[in-house]
């Protein structure tokens, strides 16, 4: 449920995480991949902003940097009031409990020798001075809060499916009391039965705790499901964000119109009547993007100005943020 709060619990302007490349023996710097370049949004408090795109856009990079888990190369990330890509080691610790992230696979997150309860605990163990019956009590709530039995805390996690595996690791994100959660392509990994129990528990989490959240996928039906507002990228930039029903029901940017035409219609008469949009060619190195618009390989509707003059995300309907010369100028920032 959205806050009533006018302030943004998640303010990022002009995010850019870029990996240097090395060659030869001597390990001499060949260049950079800009895997982010410059992203910019809010997510208020109580918020689910899904953030969707081809693998490789930079998706979940832009939530590791986020909780510096990356440190970002330039912008800044204000989470709560502090810019969480300037503070010292310190200060990030004792930032810690309020962001945290649901990880994509659920086995590769969990440590195999370590149990259930061990596993739950451990953010306890790292920043509280909790022990006997009040940290067994706090990982007993937990277990309740994510539909784990109790019997199984001293399991290990090759006993459990992937599904219960993932709902570890959510009890082990909500340990702390976080306000932001980075939920990493948290349903990727699980079979398809299992993913809608996943996404049902994530709402009603939000809904009992006052979450706020970062949803990456790229499962689109997913998104509309979870999501009030929606990002999409392409190559390290953010191609268009706007409210769900405004997306789905209106792409502006053609890049969203080519990824949602591709979207499976359940309606059989719909399916054969619907315009299916292909893009051509193959999307370009993050290491050597175009110049211009970075969509300008493949967009449908392009013209001379995006291939020497990189569009601003910016508000061309109320609410609605898209990077695109077709849309013309305007003096608004992402938000």
């Amino acid at each position: 449920m959205l806050d009533a709060s006018p302030l943004p619990l998640v303010r990022v302007r002009d995010l850019k995480m870029h990996f240097p490349i090395y060659a030869g023996l001597l390990r001499r710097r060949a260049g950079e991949v800009k895997a982010v370049d410059g992203v910019s949004f809010d997510i208020m408090p109580g918020e689910t902003l899904g953030l969707v795109g081809e693998s490789g856009c930079g998706k979940s990079t832009v939530g590791r940097a986020l909780l510096r888990l990356y440190t970002p190369t330039a912008g800044s990330v204000v989470i709560d009031g502090e810019d969480v890509a300037t503070l010292s080691p310190e200060a990030l610790r004792k930032k810690r409990p309020t962001m945290q992230m649901v990880f994509q696979d659920p086995q590769a997150s969990l440590n195999p020798r370590m149990t259930l309860a061990a596993i739950i605990s451990e953010p306890l163990d790292e920043h509280t001075d909790w022990s006997g019956e009040r940290k067994l009590d706090r990982v007993h709530e937990l277990m309740d809060q994510v539909g784990l039995n109790r019997a199984f805390a001293n399991r290990y996690p090759h006993e459990f499916s992937g599904g219960q595996r993932q709902r570890i690791g959510i009890a082990r994100a909500l340990a702390l009391n976080p306000k932001f959660i980075v939920c990493d392509e948290p349903i990727a990994a699980l079979d398809v039965s299992i993913q809608a129990q996943v996404v049902n528990l994530l709402e009603d989490l939000q809904e009992r705790l006052g979450l706020t959240y970062l949803f990456i996928s790229h499962d689109l039906s997913m998104v509309r499901h979870i999501a009030d507002r929606v990002a999409v990228m392409y190559l390290g930039q953010i191609a268009e964000l706007s409210p769900r029903d405004d997306l789905y029901a209106r792409p502006l940017h053609p890049y969203a119109q080519a990824l949602l035409s591709a979207v499976p219609e359940p309606d059989p008469v719909r399916e054969a009547t619907r315009k299916r949009i292909i893009l051509t060619g193959d999307v370009p190195s993050p290491a050597n993007p175009p110049a211009g618009c970075n969509f300008c390989t493949r967009c449908p509707k392009v013209f001379d100005r995006c291939r020497v003059e990189e569009p601003r995300l910016a508000e061309v309907e109320a609410g609605r943020f898209v990077a695109c010369h077709l849309y013309g100028d305007t003096n608004k920032t992402a938000g």
